[in-house]
């Protein structure tokens, strides 16, 4: 008995039965929060990492320093289309949430038999903070969230037709988000892990279909492993070399759970706990593993781990919500002959969707006006370039008054930033962070031996990496970043001449 199992002998109330009115509303909002989620998109300013991206995409290469390059291939075309501006840069990642939002509708449609339920699901997925957060941004996360969402619908379409063609579907899926970022390698694993631990994927073993989806998916990472190999494997150095050998302690467990309680809103993460329990048998009853729960395991058991000696980044298991969110979504279908979970599902179906999307109401709400005056404490102000276009249009006055051929950076949040924001455009040159830059052209004598502009967020440590290349800078003003009057962080700028040395740094 698999999800679809779980779910199809059970009596539903009439509510879910009867449900053309009821599916009328819940298209209703998912159509609002994809309004609202586009609307934001089309107005807040680009994160750092999101104008990196963007800065990757001006230089297309096979793949980058931090990620595969499919990211960068997706703003290059969103950007076509609409223009260096934030809605073109992001224009790819919606189309590709509004696409994710299908699947998931989609696959629970197939493996819980239920329309209702399964509209419910995708309604519940596009509800939690974390859907909303990554598939508006122009990150990796977008793209490989989409393409885990697909994955989930190939092996729900494979459960449903038993036709081995959809498994080139799935090499598909997770060739695109292989081509994305190295994190789909967990799916890679759940996969293996599903084949292997239930009879239904042992019986595929001994037919070809999973080996020609696997050779599909593998084409997609033969071009990031051929240029890793080129640069020193300087990829899979950085992220792979982040396994923590520190001592075990639980402080980075507590905001690791923190995080996703707040990303999947308290009532979608408990649901989607008790579908994750119900479908790996901790609660008893006798089923095999479920794609959807194998779509889990292997990141969570992961990111756990993680979690006892360093930080997780609340963004990394993203990919894991469209097949936990169809888990959080199972036991809603349920009036369980458990009288202990009875008590708490009745609730939680009511609660379930109004509590999310309270905690995106507030969220959308602060985003749009900062109306809370919380400055550098708001991760939304201090992680998006709010408060940037100002400061980018007095750096510009300075550089021409100064007659600045170009100004400086040394950490890539400037870089990408000042990039995006300073019009008329500034040569922007980075002189401390090659390996981000590899497709990037060099910066030439003619420039570095010209009056040049320093900015920087952090002098104190940042003021030495500029030092060993230009003997002579002085301080000039300091630019505050700020909405409503409340600062968020502090820009500081210099004047830099004497350049010194051979050439330096990268024109992204």
């Amino acid at each position: 008995m698999g999800l679809c199992e779980f779910a199809s002998p059970v009596r539903l109330p009439l509510a879910a039965r009867t449900m053309p009115i009821a599916n009328l509303r819940i298209l209703f909002v998912i159509a609002v929060l994809t309004v609202l989620r586009f609307a934001l998109a089309a107005v807040l300013p680009l994160s750092f990492d999101e104008s990196y991206f963007w800065l990757w995409s001006r230089h297309l290469a096979i793949s980058y320093y931090d990620h595969p390059p499919m990211i960068a291939f997706a703003i290059r075309l969103g950007t076509l289309l609409f223009g260096d501006n934030e809605f073109g840069v992001r224009f790819i990642p919606l189309l590709a949430s509004m696409a994710a939002s299908w699947a998931v509708w989609r696959s629970a449609a197939i493996l819980l038999r239920d329309g209702w339920v399964a509209a419910m699901a995708c309604c519940l997925f596009s509800a939690t903070l974390m859907f909303a957060a990554e598939s508006m941004g122009a990150t990796p996360d977008s793209l490989v969230l989409a393409a885990s969402a697909f994955l989930l619908w190939s092996i729900a379409k494979l459960e449903d037709t038993k036709n081995g063609r959809w498994w080139l579907a799935a090499g598909l899926a997770v060739g695109v988000a292989l081509f994305s970022k190295y994190t789909a390698l967990f799916l890679v694993a759940s996969v293996v892990l599903w084949l292997i631990a239930t009879v239904r994927g042992r019986a595929w073993l001994r037919t070809p279909w999973p080996y020609a989806g696997g050779i599909l998916a593998l084409a997609f990472f033969v071009p990031n492993l051929m240029w890793n190999a080129d640069h020193d494997w300087i990829s899979f150095k950085f992220q792979f070399g982040r396994v923590v050998k520190g001592g075990v302690t639980l402080r980075y467990m507590g905001e690791f759970l923190a995080s996703q309680l707040a990303l999947a809103s308290p009532i979608i993460l408990v649901l989607g706990a008790v579908g994750l329990a119900r479908e790996t048998r901790l609660f008893g009853a006798a089923r095999p593993l479920s794609f959807a729960a194998a779509m889990v395991w292997p990141a969570l058991a992961y990111f756990m781990v993680h979690a006892l000696h360093d930080r997780v980044q609340g963004n990394w298991p993203s990919f894991v919500y469209p097949a936990f969110c169809l888990l959080a979504a199972s036991p809603i279908a349920l009036l369980s002959h458990n009288r202990h979970l009875e008590g708490f599902l009745r609730p939680s179906r009511k609660l379930a969707l109004p509590v999310a999307i309270c905690v995106l109401v507030i969220v959308y709400a602060q985003a749009f006006t900062g109306m809370m005056p919380l400055g550098d404490r708001d991760p939304i102000e201090r992680m998006t370039a709010i408060g940037i276009t100002p400061v980018a249009q007095q750096i510009a006055a300075i550089a021409q008054r100064n007659n600045d051929a170009a100004v400086v950076t040394t950490k890539y949040v400037m870089t990408g930033w000042l990039s995006f924001y300073i019009r008329p455009h500034l040569p922007i040159l980075q002189v401390s962070e090659d390996y981000r830059w590899l497709s990037s052209p060099r910066a030439g004598l003619d420039v570095l031996h010209k009056s040049l502009l320093y900015v920087t967020q952090h002098p104190d440590h940042e003021l030495a990496l500029v030092a060993d290349h230009f003997s002579d800078i002085s301080f000039v003003t300091v630019l505050n970043r700020s909405r409503n009057g409340v600062v968020i962080d502090k820009l500081f700028v210099y004047s830099l001449s004497g350049f010194r040395g051979n050439a330096v740094g990268r024109l992204p």
